[in-house]
């Protein structure tokens, strides 16, 4: 009898290694090429994964996503551009611009963005900044706008001119995830295949994505590669499914295509966005306080047990009238707060300490009376 026990403990907790294997898997980070990697939510702006995710490194190509946020927030996309002599020629990536050629801001960040062009990348800095070094400016000041630490650009293209030209994984993902709320920007980044004018000539450029990721992946819309001997190969790509955009950033990764749909495929299946509280949802029944707002982030199925919630009021306006902010509840996934929803109240609160309203009104009208019947008796 003892055998059979023994016998029957030893088959259950093989089927039970068995289920759970799968799962440990699933759940674990994948594994890829890259020196340096981030994953990024991109309407929470949470980061769902990383590997060396803050290490500063030359970013190639990828600093035109930068370029472009900055040439479509501060250009006129209808504007038409010169191409200055010193863009003709630039060297790598080129759309093979022409001395004293003409063209909208928006054909060359198409020029920009699916061929990579370099050329276009002066020209636009030059039109947008007066100089390289004017525009690198606009972008370190966007990055300083961003609160991105371990970024610095020197050039609107990303060849490698020094050592001060450089970026992170993380950084890269915040910038990307920030330029992808730009439907310009998102328009010209998924697009496949452009054609745009070539001035003095019969026929037009015919521009192809390099982003071989947006025939790669199901539901990929970006976003862009970049190359030098020295950076080797970097990508950023970005994937929406179901109403949600996920953006991959890869450093160093001599397999990044695969890299990248392993950590698009990872986003996806291993965070499910997740609505911690609802708008107009009652969340303190003795102080009748309400939400302002819903509140959603994405969630591993794990971290769903981990979300904490704390109210706290702001007793200088406690007593205020209906709709009026009186608090936030402060929402924590572990220790970390990962947001804050304001509060309110449906019905007026009084207090001993505080003139009720028609009371008050009431004092107002007795003391006009009496001041104008004074003036007018004298």
């Amino acid at each position: 009898m003892n055998g059979w026990k023994r016998y029957l403990a030893l088959i259950l907790t093989f089927f039970l290694v068995g289920l759970m294997l799968p799962l440990n898997q699933a759940a674990a980070a994948p594994s890829v090429s890259a020196q340096a990697a981030a994953v990024i939510d991109v309407d929470s702006g949470r980061i769902l994964y990383q590997k060396q995710g803050n290490a500063k490194l030359r970013i190639a190509s990828l600093t035109k996503v930068m370029t472009a946020i900055v040439a479509i927030e501060e250009g006129n996309l209808q504007d038409r551009i010169t191409v200055p002599d010193y863009a003709v020629g630039t060297e790598g990536s080129s759309i093979y611009l022409k001395r004293g050629e003409k063209l909208t801001l928006e054909n060359l960040l198409y020029g920009l963005m699916l061929r990579s062009g370099n050329d276009a990348a002066v020209t636009i800095a030059d039109s947008i900044g007066g100089s390289i070094e004017g525009f690198a400016q606009l972008m370190n000041e966007k990055a300083e706008y961003l609160g991105l630490s371990g970024t610095h650009f020197t050039n609107p293209h990303g060849l490698d001119d020094s050592n001060n030209h450089y970026s992170s994984a993380i950084d890269l993902a915040k910038i990307t995830a920030y330029a992808l709320h730009n439907p310009e920007f998102q328009k010209i980044v998924s697009t496949q295949v452009k054609m745009i004018p070539q001035e003095g000539e019969k026929w037009d450029r015919k521009l192809y994505n390099k982003n071989k990721m947006l025939r790669l992946y199901d539901g990929a819309d970006g976003v862009k590669t970049g190359y030098t001997k020295l950076a080797k190969r970097c990508l950023v790509s970005s994937a929406t499914r179901d109403g949600r955009q996920i953006a991959v950033v890869t450093l160093n990764a001599p397999n990044d295509w695969d890299d990248h749909a392993r950590l698009l495929d990872y986003g996806f299946q291993q965070f499910k966005p997740t609505q911690i509280v609802g708008e107009n949802e009652r969340v303190d029944e003795q102080e009748g306080l309400y939400t302002v707002n819903s509140f959603s982030y994405p969630l591993s199925q794990e971290e769903e047990g981990k979300i904490e919630k704390k109210v706290i009021k702001n007793h200088a306006v406690d007593k205020m009238f209906p709709g009026v902010v009186v608090g936030y509840l402060h929402i924590y996934l572990g220790n970390e707060e990962i947001g804050k929803v304001g509060l309110t109240r449906k019905e007026a609160r009084t207090s001993s300490h505080v003139v009720q309203p028609g009371l008050w009104t009431h004092f107002l009208q007795i003391l006009k009376l009496f001041v104008l019947g004074g003036i007018q008796n004298g």
